[in-house]
């Protein structure tokens, strides 16, 4: 039979152990914590939540700076059901949110999987985030004077190899496709880098176990590395699609919502009513619809894509 002995009482002089929350952590590391997070949460609460409170209660006004906000309950919501120009803003931004994601998509995938294979040298990978860090604003008009009419580069290019020149930020098809295509240009690296991060958790004896049964490299692609990055894509896919529904600077430089309407996206209309006609109470219920309408996307994203689960294990 085992004996088991008490601890020993503690030396004279000498410091009791720390006494450690139930969690095992020390008290003290708590109040830390919450020191750290005191700026943060300020922020939040100050130029976030504040601002949509406020925003919430004037989407149930009439308020135009100029007088004080007139409560009228639901008209602004009523109002927007029969609203042509909404119904447009959303369809237009529906369809550049559907080009942005599936080539940003595709092409951040390719590009990572590139970086991988093909180069380990750091500057490679740095350079194809560069044009990330270029505002927006100046990306824009970089390609509102490349891709001019007249006197844009490529324009001039296409002529040389006999094609006629394009109005691209004239012509109603071309405009939106676009204004896409730029912002995807802009932003595969930084998207290209969330992937490459996510292709580094797989293990590599999966991809050599593979290549002793015979598969092909596109085998691997489609049955190794697609479903162990379902997280990672889940996380692309929520802000590449949030960040596109928010596209305004690009659309506000290049078009400004024309032509006819082709590039009217709803975060321009929304800035139109709010600081052009100064109907602050319309505009805002238009933006509490589309936080309700982000927030449905996203959830079912997450649903679809079983973001929480993984098949790397």
């Amino acid at each position: 039979m085992a004996v088991v002995t008490p601890p020993a009482p503690p030396a004279p002089g000498a410091r009791a152990p720390r006494r450690l929350r139930p969690s095992g952590r020390p008290r003290g590391d708590l109040r830390a914590a919450m020191v750290f997070l005191i700026p943060a949460t300020v922020g939040f609460v100050v130029f976030y939540l504040v601002p949509a409170v406020r925003g919430a209660w004037f989407s149930l006004t009439d308020y135009s700076v100029l007088a004080p906000p007139q409560f009228v309950g639901l008209d602004n919501y009523r109002r927007l059901v029969d609203d042509p120009l909404f119904w447009n803003a959303m369809g237009v931004t529906g369809y550049y949110v559907v080009i942005n994601i599936v080539v940003q998509t595709v092409v951040a995938v390719g590009l990572a999987v590139l970086l991988q294979r093909m180069t380990r040298s750091i500057l490679v990978r740095g350079a194809a985030l560069l044009p990330y860090f270029v505002a927006n604003v100046v990306v824009a008009l970089v390609w509102f004077f490349m891709l001019d009419y007249q006197i844009g580069i490529v324009n001039v290019l296409l002529g040389k190899v006999g094609i006629d020149p394009q109005a691209f930020f004239g012509d109603p098809a071309l405009a939106l496709p676009t204004i896409a295509l730029i912002n995807v240009w802009r932003h595969m690296g930084y998207t290209a880098l969330l992937v490459f991060a996510g292709l580094q958790t797989i293990p590599p004896q999966v991809y050599e176990a593979a290549s002793l049964d015979g598969a092909s490299a596109w085998r691997q692609f489609r049955s190794i590395t697609l479903p162990l990055l379902r997280p990672v894509l889940a996380l692309v896919l929520v802000v590449t699609v949030t960040g596109s529904f928010q596209i305004f600077d690009t659309v506000a430089v290049t078009t400004g919502g024309g032509p006819v309407d082709a590039t009217r996206v709803i975060y321009l209309y929304i800035y139109d009513l709010a600081f052009a006609q100064l109907d602050f109470g319309y505009a805002s219920a238009l933006s509490v619809v589309l936080f309700a309408v982000l927030l449905i996307v996203a959830l079912v994203q997450l649903r679809l894509l079983r973001a929480g689960e993984s098949d790397n294990s």
